[in-house]
């Protein structure tokens, strides 16, 4: 007799307010997850995956988000009949959560031993030397060396990947049944994406926990899943063995998502015939200095150091590199957003470090930038014609003559001429990058730095947004230096591609070249924690 699930879901439906796009965020989906097993759901945004994850743990937003029907099993007890009280119990103790953005999830101002401790004390109090080693034991266990420092530590003194790992360092503190993990390697390098799929694992093994990971991206599916569900639009539409999925997936969804995950393999492309130089970047340094109220304890990062290259009109440079390797440093340099401590940076000949406000401004029109997160970038308070006609009517373009060009650029974009009414938070993460694309054409630049333009977004809307980059640049003959830490997606879209390392480029080459042969020692780690290499070159290729 087989042994029965750790948690079951049972036709849970999950209603959304009222003038949602769709009455159900969850539509009668069914699950199980067993002890010592790793469960992938798997979907894009708005797909519902996360909503299942937040039912489980009793964090929907009632009342305006409620569960309207099945059941969620925990050994035998409906969670969504639990009491409140009943649930504060069991989160943390038996159901653990890593959230998808850490700095978010953190409190800012608690230090990282204070967040611990206060998952640990609301559930087992214990005396300040136990707690001070139960802390002390968990940083270890998570991979993070010298807890003593470590603990003290604020979150924004943390990387991205330390930030990840006490997130699960968290949701381990109490040695739960269940772990939910809802996308927590999305944004992260592909060589501290590696490291935290291995470390889940190695958790997962070691404590025979149920885990339920949420994710878009099948290249992580393949590193770490045992069974894999499908959602789209709040359904189940496919749900099975984790080879049986890989190897032969039914439904168009599934075949669409497996598709949309970028090679990790670049064809070989000419260089420009003749083309001219319009960025030649010399040996440009930038440091950043930190003070400190002690005489002679301040501190120096060299962020960019005697990095030098070309660009071509016409061509797309990828820069590639670990977050901390100084690469989008070094593209605020070239648009002189941060100003270089030296070094020569040239646009078309003429070096714009000396450069003052006022001089700089007739250079700015031809060199422009699409920033990581267009939310951020975007003003929230105006809409998006305005966002987008600014800049032209900022440099003396009329403002009917603006207006409709941001017209045009919304259809170049493929967004209708209706969304120049609307506001930012109207759109998707895939519409607003296009709205910031709009913008950053608007000046009818030469040159586009796209910094990290596609890395937050689901693998289907990723593969849509480097189509339309790669789209605009043939039209009209951009170049494009394109900042990334997905050596996957640098394969896709960039003809030569610089590694960035500890503030040096380590590797330029040709794309193709560089891939099939690398050099340096980082950049052959780079290219093997590429998540799902064993799997989708065989299923794509």
């Amino acid at each position: 007799m087989s042994e029965a699930p750790l948690l079951a879901i049972e036709n849970l439906a999950i209603a959304l307010p009222q003038g949602a796009e769709r009455p159900l965020a969850v539509d009668n989906i069914s699950l199980t997850l067993a002890r010592n097993e790793i469960l992938c759901i798997v979907g894009e945004s708005g797909s519902g995956k996360s909503m299942t994850a937040h039912a489980v743990m009793g964090l929907l937003p009632q009342p305006h988000v409620r569960a309207t029907a099945g059941r969620i099993l925990y050994q035998g007890e409906d969670l969504l009949a639990a009491r409140p009280d009943r649930l504060r119990a069991l989160r943390g103790h038996k159901l653990g959560m890593i959230f998808q953005e850490p700095m978010t999830a953190l409190h800012p101002i608690m230090r990282v031993e204070a967040q611990i401790t206060e998952v640990i004390q609301q559930h087992a109090p214990l005396g300040s030397t136990a707690l001070r080693d139960r802390v002390t034991e968990l940083l270890l266990a998570v991979g993070l060396p010298d807890p003593d420092r470590l603990r003290r530590a604020w979150p924004h003194r943390l990387s991205g990947g330390q930030r990840q790992r006490v997130m699960i360092a968290m949701a381990l503190a109490l040695g739960p049944d269940i772990l939910i993990a809802d996308e927590p390697t999305t944004a992260l390098d592909v060589t501290t994406q590696a490291q935290i799929l291995a470390l889940i694992r190695r958790i997962q093994a070691e404590r025979q926990m149920g885990v339920m990971l949420i994710t878009h991206d099948f290249g992580v599916v393949a590193e770490v899943a045992d069974r894999v569900a499908v959602m789209q639009h709040g359904r189940i539409v496919e749900a099975g063995p984790v080879a049986q999925i890989l190897r032969s997936p039914q439904h168009p969804y599934t075949q669409s998502l497996i598709a949309a995950v970028p090679r990790l393999l670049a064809a070989p492309k000419p260089p420009p015939a003749d083309a001219p130089v319009v960025l030649q970047a010399e040996q440009v340094r930038k440091t950043f200095r930190q003070r400190s109220w002690i005489p002679g304890r301040g501190t120096e990062v060299a962020a960019v150091r005697d990095v030098s290259l070309a660009l071509r009109r016409g061509e797309t440079v990828g820069i590639v590199g670990e977050s901390g390797s100084g690469k989008s440093t070094f593209a605020r340099c070239v648009v002189r957003l941060l100003a270089p401590d030296s070094g020569a940076i040239r646009l078309h000949g003429t070096d714009i470090v000396p450069l003052g406000r006022a001089a700089l401004r007739p250079h700015r029109r031809r060199i422009q930038m699409v920033f990581q997160d267009p939310y951020a970038s975007l003003n929230p308070r105006r809409r998006v014609g305005d966002i987008i006609a600014a800049g032209p009517i900022a440099h003396g373009t009329p403002r009917a003559e603006a207006e409709r060009r941001a017209h045009e650029l919304l259809a170049l974009v493929g967004l209708d001429a209706a969304a120049a009414t609307r506001y930012p938070h109207e759109f998707s993460g895939g519409q607003r990058q296009r709205i910031g694309l709009a913008r950053a054409l608007a000046m009818e630049p030469d040159i586009l730095v796209a910094d990290e333009p596609v890395s937050a977004l689901d693998v289907s809307v990723q593969a849509q947004v480097l189509a339309l980059l790669a789209e605009v640049r043939a039209r009209l003959n951009l170049s494009m230096l394109f900042i990334t830490h997905d050596l996957r997606v640098a394969a896709q879209v960039c003809d030569r591609v610089a590694v960035m390392y500890r503030g040096e480029i380590v590797e330029l080459r040709p794309t193709a070249e560089l891939f099939a042969r690398p050099e340096h020692p980082y950049v052959r780690e780079l290219l093997a924690a590429v998540p799902g290499q064993g799997w989708l070159p065989a299923i794509q290729g």
